[in-house]
């Protein structure tokens, strides 16, 4: 179970954090190649506030029934519809075409500026025991919501900083909470054993990092899935 007011503060300062580093592109940062091909540093940007921005759309909708079995965090990444080659496609190809109508470089950085805004005055009216429905739906908790949200700006937080060469912007408390989804269900000394390298003091970043293919650090999958991480299905 994670913490909302936790999430929201994890949330707000990558936002924050993003949205600095956002405004202050260049033409050729833009351009740059990411490694999730086949987006550059502009559709990565525009993808990346576009998944913030389906929390404001899943407000806007209706609420699931309370009978309805909700779907955790975790569960979100598992490889079904979501993450369909079809679903996939169209989630690359909508992101390209949005970032080839971009005003100018700093685009994405005002489009996440004014969303967080106006997400920030909304989350702020809504209970901790919030139910939404995502676009493809899933019920879920908002408070899990939320920490996919984390999930997603952490990881193409990593990307971003990666393709313009730059030290990471992450902070410490959504990394944190990214753990908690690939980790939460591992003990930690069975954490210990099957990343020896990666688990201790100052290890959680290089961690999430090998498990979701943004480290050279070499990873037995199946000794971990065995521990009980999990590997996040990721578009």
């Amino acid at each position: 179970m994670f913490d909302r007011f936790a999430v929201e503060s994890a949330l707000a300062a990558e936002v924050s954090a993003l949205e600095e580093v956002l405004l202050g592109l260049s033409e050729t940062e833009v351009v740059l190649p990411t490694r999730c091909v086949p987006w550059d540093v502009a559709a990565l940007s525009v993808h990346t506030v576009g998944s913030l921005h389906q929390v404001m759309v899943a407000l806007e909708g209706e609420a699931p029934s309370v009978s309805e079995p909700l779907v955790s965090a975790a569960g979100y990444y598992v490889p079904e519809v979501r993450f369909s080659p079809e679903v996939n496609a169209a989630r690359v190809e909508g992101a390209v075409e949005r970032a080839a109508r971009r005003e100018d470089a700093a685009e994405p950085g005002r489009v996440l500026r004014e969303s967080w805004r106006a997400l920030g005055r909304r989350l702020a009216d809504e209970s901790a025991d919030r139910r939404i429905v995502t676009r493809h739906g899933d019920p879920m908790l908002l408070t899990d919501f939320l920490v996919t949200r984390v999930v997603e700006t952490v990881l193409h937080g990593w990307d971003l900083a990666d393709a313009l060469g730059r030290e990471p912007w992450t902070a410490g408390a959504a990394v944190e909470v990214v753990h908690g989804v690939v980790f939460g269900a591992v003990d930690p000394r069975e954490l210990r054993r099957v990343l020896p390298d990666l688990a201790g003091p100052g290890g959680a970043s290089a961690a999430v990092r090998a498990v979701t293919g943004r480290s050279d650090s070499p990873v037995d999958r199946a000794a971990l899935e065995a521990a009980g991480v999990r590997f996040l299905a990721l578009g």
